[in-house]
């Protein structure tokens, strides 16, 4: 009988020890009106940060006008309103030229908008991911706000050349309030967008439904025609649109028309901050049926 060589027993590691201490997550379904568990999206803060960059990556691909596309939407509806409103109808502009007024208004609306839109279609556009992993729901629409910030910036380079066109200088302390300005606007995207998001997962008639929103909505906005037109008490009452505040204080900050953020940005500021309570607490209760219903 042929004799064979002895060869080395392979010996598997036991790792039962190891596994026995790894930290032991649970993951439950809310019940009611859950706590909103906020300190999730520190611990995910990574994941905002590749879902908004795939989110930019994704809005352009393809185009061959690519990133351009954030300047040539304002700009062109700036021409629009500039023939319609500032020629034919001769509406009044503060005393600045119509052109910079309309659209230093356009500037946060666009900014607004894309990133209301991209808000309330981002959990269907991340359906995959919502049915097969588990991460904070909350993530989807705040990384599409985020991503549209770029589009923001880049609209406002060429509002800064208009500016030296037209030789309007602003104070540099007052520039300081655009930071403001700009929280709001994103608190008011993101909150609306809580809202149209957790809904949209359930009636898909929301996606139909938000073009007309938005479009009734610039035109409830003083972004065509200034607020000065509107009495008091009539005028602050209209800050219970946030976007009146936001762009009225826009203009009084870069062209100096208009009054200071008063009244109606404080109660713009309320009204928004209440919104997005609001949809933050609506957006945990339906969170819980995201992964069947989608």
């Amino acid at each position: 009988m042929a004799l064979t060589e002895p060869r080395e027993l392979d010996i598997v590691p036991d790792y039962s020890d190891a596994l026995d201490n790894l930290p032991e997550t649970v993951i439950r379904p809310s019940k009611g009106w859950s706590a909103l568990r906020l300190h999730e999206l520190w611990e995910y803060r990574e994941l905002l940060y590749f879902l908004s960059w795939r989110d930019i990556k994704v809005k352009y691909k393809q185009a061959a006008l690519g990133a351009t596309w954030a300047i040539i939407q304002p700009f062109m509806t700036m021409v629009a309103f500039t023939l319609f409103f500032g020629n034919l109808a001769n509406m009044q502009s503060d005393g600045v030229p119509y052109p910079i007024f309309s659209y230093t208004a356009l500037i946060p609306w666009t900014f607004f908008a894309g990133g209301l839109t991209q808000a309330a279609n981002s959990l269907v556009a991340d359906a995959n991911l919502v049915r097969k992993i588990y991460y904070p729901r909350l993530l989807s629409p705040m990384s599409a706000i985020v991503s549209a910030l770029p589009d923001f910036f880049l609209a406002f380079i060429i509002l800064i050349g208009m500016m030296i066109f037209y030789g309007i200088y602003p104070n540099p302390l007052t520039l300081l309030l655009l930071i403001p300005l700009l929280l709001l606007t994103i608190i008011t995207a993101l909150g609306i967008g809580l809202w149209l998001a957790a809904l949209n997962v359930e009636y898909r008639d929301i996606r139909y439904t938000l073009p007309f929103l938005v479009q009734f909505w610039l035109f409830i906005t003083p972004i065509a025609y200034p607020s000065s037109l509107i009495d008091e008490p009539w005028r602050t009452i209209y800050g219970l649109n946030p976007m009146a505040g936001v762009v009225e204080g826009f203009r009084w900050v870069l062209l100096g028309s208009g009054n200071p953020p008063g009244l109606m940005f404080l109660v713009s500021t309320l009204v928004a901050v209440l919104v997005l309570i609001g949809g933050l607490f609506y957006f945990r209760r339906m969170e819980r049926t995201f992964g069947d219903v989608i």
